[in-house]
């Protein structure tokens, strides 16, 4: 199904031809002056150039063909050339009433699907989730959710830290604190327990001790260093104990993405890239890319083109040690054998743009990627305190995730306790209502800006927020079940009828912009898009709301029309939430 403005503009590209211009001046847009008409065509003023007249000329003779066109209730040339535009009231309803009847309420499918992995996450095992966590998870899971929904198939990866000096630090504080554990002994030759030998908590406070300890004692860090060198070649011990610090850090993870509404379809693993080093390796020095530069084997991925000093990235340091270079481009390496993808996308802290830069260099010139293969850095700014730092405790730690989202499921508590729920429903709402003032809050910002996480904002019912957004939706749910209660029956083959005022007309319209809108946040990844419009609809439908009469209306074809475009409201705004990794409660 095409989208309205492709519709308008191919009316207009046939006027502006048989006005004897071309069709590429034909390009409508929604207006940037709503008060004054609802799309907009600024063509004759770009053309007046080529054809030597003045643009409110041109504009009139193509709007004279056009002053009989059904699609218009009005249109007409401004000076200096503008061409305004508004909708007939019939050809919206026709349109919005073609969206209620097609799969994805006119999404179209992709002429060519993509196979897009995306690297989202980034957790590291043994270390629980922080708020620093937060953007990456929310951000990666939208841009995850509007791609499979546009289409395309998708694989979103955890892509965990667990190979590095974290690990030997945790194996060396083990050997101090249980010496007589098995791991330990290079003469065992059984099997190792089924059972770790610690609990996430331990693990926790573990690697925390061991990291800042190692920070005093030079001799500590040198034995973490061995520990890691030993994993690394293949120690059994050290082998099993990594499993189990793997086992529990994931299961532990796996709980606090699930209250995120966060999946992921692989939980890869850094280590998971390591067989494809060494070949890598080779193929980079044979092809010619790869040179020792100060004992470190580098590959220059500096361009004529740069304005600025873009350094060698660094395949291995001179003592033969790998980076997380070569591991990020070892893993394109495995996403090339095993998914062939046509995009990659990584959503990570903007921070690390440089880092990209020099790894998406890297890979294109090595060949590791094929020439059509899209490499995308998705930079995502900071989520700050009200004092413009970085988010803390109040007592200056990094907060966790999991205290975050029950710190903010508490106030959404404390703002429902007069509401007349048991305490299922009660604890059910809370916590989708909750969720989506995180999310929502998070999610309605440019990902590249930094932003003020205010948990009183956030959690307000009015306004610009997840919990107003999800209200609307249960109000149109109540609005149903009061529809079914006094058994008003609806008729399948009658569609919603054209707006008979401004505030349903507005409804329409908003509704109208949802497949430009789910184009854009896919191809843009930028989720905040559909914040955007979710907004707007919500707001344009609340008014319709309590401008009309719905289920009370004593003119049964109004109020059946009514019923059904309430209805479609929220089955759009249910979908958009979906996309966002949202629900909404059956009541609030």
């Amino acid at each position: 199904m095409k989208k309205i403005v492709e519709l308008l503009q191919e009316e207009l590209s046939a006027a502006f031809v048989k006005a004897g211009y071309d069709e590429k001046y034909a390009k409508v847009t929604a207006s940037n002056r709503p008060d004054l008409c609802q799309y907009q065509c600024n063509g004759a003023l770009a053309a007046a150039k080529e054809y030597h007249k003045a643009p409110i000329q041109m504009a009139n003779e193509v709007v004279d063909i056009l002053k009989d066109s059904e699609s218009f209730k009005d249109i007409t040339a401004q000076m200096p050339g503008f061409i305004n535009m508004s909708v007939s009231d019939e050809f919206l309803a026709g349109y919005i009433n073609e969206m209620a009847k097609s799969d994805k309420f006119g999404c179209e499918e992709p002429e060519k699907k993509e196979t897009i992995v995306i690297d989202y996450g980034g957790a590291n095992v043994a270390k629980p989730l922080h708020v620093g966590h937060l953007r990456s998870a929310v951000i990666g899971e939208s841009i995850k959710r509007t791609a499979r929904y546009m289409g395309h198939e998708v694989i979103g990866d955890v892509h965990l830290g667990d190979w590095g000096l974290q690990i030997g630090l945790i194996i060396t504080e083990l050997s101090k604190r249980k010496p007589e554990l098995v791991y330990f002994d290079d003469k065992y030759e059984g099997e190792y327990p089924k059972e770790a030998p610690f609990t996430m908590s331990d693990l926790e406070e573990i690697y925390p001790y061991a990291s800042g300890y190692s920070k005093e004692h030079p001799e500590y860090k040198e034995e973490a260093q061995q520990a890691t060198a030993e994993l690394q070649a293949g120690r059994r011990g050290y082998l099993a104990l990594w499993q189990h610090i793997i086992n529990v850090s994931v299961e532990d993870l796996k709980k606090i993405y699930t209250s995120l509404n966060v999946e992921f379809d692989l939980w890869k693993k850094e280590s998971d890239a390591q067989p494809y080093i060494p070949d890598m390796v080779q193929e980079m020095k044979d092809g010619g890319y790869a040179h020792i530069d100060d004992g470190a084997l580098v590959v220059d991925v500096k361009e004529e083109t740069d304005t600025k000093e873009i350094p060698p990235c660094m395949i291995l340091k001179s003592n033969g040690a790998t980076l997380y270079n070569t591991t990020d481009l070892a893993t394109l390496v495995e996403r090339r054998k095993l998914f062939d993808p046509t995009k990659v996308i990584y959503v990570v802290d903007k921070r690390q743009s440089l880092y990209f830069e020099q790894v998406f260099r890297c890979a294109r010139k090595t060949k590791i990627v094929k020439e059509d293969t899209d490499l995308i850095f998705v930079g995502f700014g900071t989520m700050n305190g009200k004092d413009g730092k970085p988010f803390k405790t109040r007592d200056g730690g990094v907060l966790r995730l999991e205290q975050l989202l029950k710190d903010v499921n508490e106030q959404v508590l404390d703002k429902m306790k007069d509401r007349d729920m048991d305490e299922q429903t009660m604890q059910d709402a809370a916590s989708k209502i909750g969720l989506a003032a995180i999310k929502y809050g998070d999610l309605s910002n440019q990902a590249s800006k930094d932003y003020v996480f205010d948990v009183d904002r956030f959690t307000s019912f009015e306004g610009n927020t997840g919990p107003y957004i999800l209200y609307t939706i249960v109000r149109i749910k109540s609005l149903l079940a009061k529809v079914k209660e006094l058994g008003i029956s609806i008729s399948e083959d009658k569609g919603i009828a054209p707006a008979d005022n401004k505030s349903e007309t507005d409804v329409m319209l908003s509704l109208s912009k949802w497949s430009e809108t789910v184009t854009a946040a896919y191809e843009e990844q930028a989720p905040h898009k559909i914040c955007q419009y979710i907004y707007e609809l919500s707001d344009v439908f609340n008014k319709f709301y309590h401008e009309n009469k719905i289920v009370t209306n004593e003119d049964e074809a109004v109020r059946e029309s009514y019923i059904k475009l309430s209805s479609f409201v929220g089955k759009v705004l249910e979908q958009a939430i979906d996309l966002l990794g949202l629900e909404a409660p059956e009541r609030m």
